[in-house]
């Protein structure tokens, strides 16, 4: 879920039991909208992060790898001066609202007991942060002219109020008033509880719409019953809020980050669970930018890859049609030897000759050349057709190689798909630039990359492997498997080689059926109910001269048809 009210009063939760009476000893202010605190507790140091980032605003517990600047910006000094060394008294949160205040009190330079309330606004690009001495803000991360906003200005010696919001608390609601009012006209029921009530995402409404277990279409004003059962997993939800009763989960599908939510409610049933909101939103928020990350550096290879897959389709298509054309020269061979057969009885100058076929028995009309002999048009046939034999001979061969890059290239595209982290793309563009697909710069030396196969234990206690990516492939079918041990592979498309470590022992049909289940997983046909897989021993694999990584040919083989998957195998 985003970060709504309800992730936020979770955070105020988890800052109240581990920052309360903390003193703050270091401030710095990595980024134009971001502060780190160093907050001194009993537990030791903790690292508290605040973000007003209009792209991404948070707050949680953490450790930051940004480091401070050398020179510390204006905001950052007067928190120095103002709560340096200040005690934290409390957390709280206005209602459901996307605001903390952190109460603080330190002393001045009088020696007397002062407090002060650091703010944080987590509303979008409205995102800021602002120290308050009483209702007056003394300064804050990003300024708002009345140019800026015509609701509110912020700036030092302005007084601060909360932008005004027609929307009810849902922590107060109750079922008198639930959804009595709201907008004219139509509206579901998600989008009523998100129109009616602050802090509420639209993956939470949509979340309690889930488990009240009515249509989501519902107009719920109009239907006294359905507005009952809604109102029930409302309170429900609201009550978890009330007590602190957070359920911290980062949800996955696929393997990929999905969601997250303060209070698990069962999204989806792939997930992980966490003691603390921090946890879950820095796996979260970490996580996703990971895999943005890697799909932004994978682009510019998905690009060489994509370009020249399809030069070599167009390629493959044009020889095939030649391959095609070439195919009608048996019948100038014919014509060469007929004309050889009766040239005695064809007159000169004739245009066309109709000569008895001795193989078909028919007659056969051959077009003649009326400035040549009987005898030069012989030739002229034999000529055609041997031109386009060794035209036919040679396209066999070019589209074999078309048809073995094209594959090639499929494969490369598979393993960018795959890809989880930087040494998995070092890796390909390695293969790309060793097989001409990227040009090498003179002098550059290739860095080591550390990248390994995925890697699964079966309950059985057998060991499975899968290459992310050609160079993997190749290395885990002819340096880490032996002879006795098993192979796995998609059957005729891209895909990942698994090998089976038999390690002396016979594999259950458990243990085949696990294994080809891994292979249809990483390969092109993850997405399909069920997937054919080629298995053999290896010592049954053969590498042709001169292929490209991770090619390979085997002349008999077990065949079996499973459902994608990985269950039942732990990962290592």
């Amino acid at each position: 879920m985003a970060y709504d009210g309800i992730t936020t009063a979770a955070v105020v939760k988890e800052l109240n039991d581990k920052l309360k009476d903390g003193r703050i000893s270091k401030i710095s202010q990595p980024e134009k909208d971001e502060l780190n605190l160093t907050v001194k507790t009993g537990e030791g140091l903790m690292q508290l992060v605040l973000s007003a980032s209009p792209a991404l605003p948070l707050v949680y517990l953490g450790e930051s790898r940004k480091p401070a600047p050398l020179t510390a910006p204006p905001f950052c000094m007067l928190l120095r001066k103002y709560i340096g060394s200040g005690r934290i008294i409390s957390v709280e949160q206005p209602g459901l609202e996307r605001i903390i205040r952190i109460n603080l009190s330190h002393y001045d330079e009088m020696g007397d007991l002062k407090e002060k309330v650091l703010l944080i606004e987590l509303m979008g690009k409205h995102s800021n942060i602002m120290l308050l001495d009483g209702d007056t803000i003394l300064d804050s991360i990003r300024h708002v002219s009345a140019l800026m906003s015509s609701v509110r200005e912020v700036f030092p010696g302005k007084t601060y109020f909360m932008a005004g919001s027609t929307k009810k608390d849902p922590l107060k609601a109750s079922f008198e008033d639930f959804l009595k009012e709201g907008p004219a006209g139509y509206r579901d029921a998600a989008g009523l509880l998100m129109d009616s009530y602050m802090g509420l995402s639209p993956s939470a409404c949509s979340e309690i719409v889930r488990l009240s277990d009515i249509d989501e279409r519902t107009d719920v004003r109009e239907d006294e019953a359905a507005r009952s059962a809604l109102y029930k997993s409302f309170s429900a939800f609201m009550d978890k809020i009330r007590k602190g009763d957070f359920s911290p989960c980062v949800y996955y599908d696929n393997g990929s980050i999905k969601e997250f939510s303060a209070i698990d409610s069962g999204m989806y049933a792939e997930k992980k669970s966490f003691a603390d909101i921090s946890g879950a939103v820095c796996a979260f928020y970490s996580g996703r930018d990971r895999e943005v990350r890697i799909r932004q550096r994978s682009a510019e290879l998905e690009h060489v890859v994509q370009t020249a897959l399809e030069r070599c389709v167009k390629k493959q298509k044009l020889q095939e049609k030649q391959l095609k054309d070439s195919e009608g020269r048996d019948k100038f061979r014919l014509y060469g030897e007929l004309l050889r057969a009766y040239f005695y009885q064809i007159p000169e100058g004739a245009a066309e000759y109709e000569a008895l076929d001795y193989n078909s028995g028919g007659t056969v009309k051959i077009p003649l050349d009326p400035q040549k002999s009987p005898m030069e048009n012989a030739e002229r046939y034999f000529e055609k057709y041997q031109k386009q034999k060794r035209t036919g001979e040679a396209l066999t061969k070019q589209l074999a190689l078309t048809e073995a890059e094209a594959e090639h290239l499929r494969s490369v595209k598979l393993a960018l798909s795959l890809a989880s982290g930087e040494a998995d793309l070092k890796q390909i563009r390695d293969e790309l630039t060793d097989c001409g697909y990227i040009k090498k710069k003179s002098g550059q030396k290739r860095e080591k990359t550390v990248s390994k196969p995925w890697h699964y234990v079966t309950d059985e206690g057998f060991h499975l492997y899968a290459g992310r990516n050609n160079y993997q492939n190749e290395e885990l079918s002819f340096k880490l498997a032996k002879g006795s041990d098993w192979w796995f592979h998609a059957k005729k498309a891209p895909g990942s080689h698994v090998i089976v470590k038999s390690e002396g022992r016979e594999l259950t049909d458990r243990v085949f059926e696990q294994a080809a289940a891994l292979a249809a997983w990483y390969s092109d046909l993850r997405e399909q109910e069920k997937a054919e897989v080629d298995y053999v021993m290896k010592k049954e694999l053969k590498k042709p001269p001169g292929s490209a990584p991770g090619f390979v040919i085997y002349h008999s083989n077990y065949s079996c048809v499973v459902k994608p998957g990985i269950e039942g195998l732990q990962e290592v």
